[in-house]
Formats: C-alpha cells, sequence, structure tokens
C-alpha cells in the first residue's frame, strides 16, 4: 500500500451531524458499524528515551508508531499495526495476532520471532531489544466511517476520544479513560489516494473547518495537564 493524504480537522458536535448527514446520501457507511458507529481502542508504544512523543512535540516530519488495536472491546481479533507518517501522507501495515502475543507485548515482552513472524513481528522485536520500545498508553474512541470507492477515499468521525496510560487494562471489556478534549469536540479524519471526488470536498466544506495536527497518542500522554 502506497501513501495516502490524511487531513484532519477540529469539529464541533453541531458541524459534524451536519456533515454527516450530507454524507449518508453520497457515501457507503463501514459495514463493522452495527450501531451506527464502532468502538476502537489502540496500545500505543514508545521507547525508552519517549521519541514517539518527543516527535509529536518537535513536528518532525517523518514519523513512525507501533500500536495493538482491538474494535468493540472484541478480543478475537487482535491487530498489530505500524503507522508512518510523512508530511500529510500516510502509510498502515497490519497484521493479527493472538490473544497469547499480545498479553506478551502488554507485559513488555516481544513473543519472540518463529519461522512464519513476518516483516512487521520482527522489526518490533529488534525496537523492543534495541530501544525499548514498550506499551505507553491507552486511546479509545467511536468512530463512524464512511467510504467511498473512487480514490479510495475514507471519512471517519471520531467521537469522545479519551485515554489512560493503564496499559495492563487494555484487553479488559471496559477501560476507565479520561476525555482527551473538551466537551462536544470532535476528530473529522479525511483520508484518500491520489484523489478526492469534488462533490465529496463540497459537503465537507473543507474551507470552513478549523484543520488541526491532534495527535490521539500525544494528548493520551500528556492528558494531565489537559
Amino acid at each position: 500500500m502506497d501513501y495516502r493524504h490524511e487531513l484532519k480537522f477540529l469539529v464541533p458536535e453541531t458541524e459534524l451531524e451536519m456533515i454527516k448527514y450530507r454524507l449518508k446520501l453520497l457515501m457507503r457507511q463501514d459495514a463493522h458499524q452495527k450501531k451506527g458507529f464502532y468502538t476502537v481502542r489502540s496500545l500505543y508504544f514508545d521507547d525508552f528515551y519517549d521519541s514517539c512523543m518527543r516527535e509529536n512535540e518537535d513536528g518532525t516530519d517523518n514519523r513512525i508508531k507501533y500500536r495493538i488495536r482491538i474494535y468493540d472491546a472484541d478480543t478475537s481479533v487482535i491487530k498489530l499495526e505500524k503507522k508512518m507518517k510523512y508530511r500529510n501522507m500516510t502509510r498502515k501495515v497490519s497484521r493479527s495476532i493472538s490473544k497469547e502475543d499480545c498479553l506478551c507485548y502488554m507485559s513488555g515482552r516481544s513473543p519472540g520471532l518463529l519461522k512464519e513472524s513476518t516483516e512487521l513481528e520482527k522489526e518490533l522485536y529488534g525496537q523492543m531489544r534495541m530501544r525499548g520500545m514498550h506499551p505507553v498508553c491507552i486511546v479509545e474512541y467511536e468512530r463512524t466511517a464512511f467510504i467511498e470507492p473512487k480514490g479510495n477515499v475514507r471519512i471517519t468521525f471520531d467521537k469522545n476520544i479519551s485515554g489512560n496510560e493503564k496499559t495492563e487494562k487494555f484487553l479488559e471489556r471496559k477501560v476507565q479513560t479520561v476525555p482527551l478534549l473538551a466537551k462536544g469536540s470532535h476528530i473529522l479524519e479525511v483520508k484518500y489516494d491520489e484523489f478526492l471526488p469534488e462533490y465529496i470536498s463540497g459537503a465537507l466544506e473543507l474551507g470552513t473547518l478549523q484543520r488541526t495536527s491532534f495527535s490521539k497518542y500525544y494528548y493520551a500522554r500528556n492528558y494531565k495537564s489537559i
């Protein structure tokens, strides 16, 4: 998969609902959202030097994050992911892992390498051994997603974004978290390959929205000071 455009906007509740109403007439909703949304929970990693957090603070252009992700607190499908960001472009590599391997990562240990280990697992294994990469925080939010095959467009509404640093709770059914944004503030993300169709751009009215570089991971690491 090549790099994709990724734009983020800070949007109040009322405006978010208006945009959602327009998109329902133009785009297909993600089949995974049974109640109009699905819950995303991510476990983020950083090294002994908090390099990922410092790169966010410094606005470093070329960044990499490792995370483990589950949906709707369902531990039957667990994804190990690497997200790469270059300017406003992103790329993601994902691989399913077992619950046993997830628990191992949660404890700060690598499950080790096998013949069938993927390049992603080998890479994280090396990062854990050389840089002390380990889990540092949890991020959770409710996501509503719209899809358009033309341009491979994916638009998401991320609401009630919250987090904590109790990484040992990651696989529990319910996790107590702290809100990362003011009440009524949410994040709209627009992702696409080479072009964004004009009819979608018009429905979003991108020129009137407040662009943001908001990082869920960074805010989760700093929620005590928010």
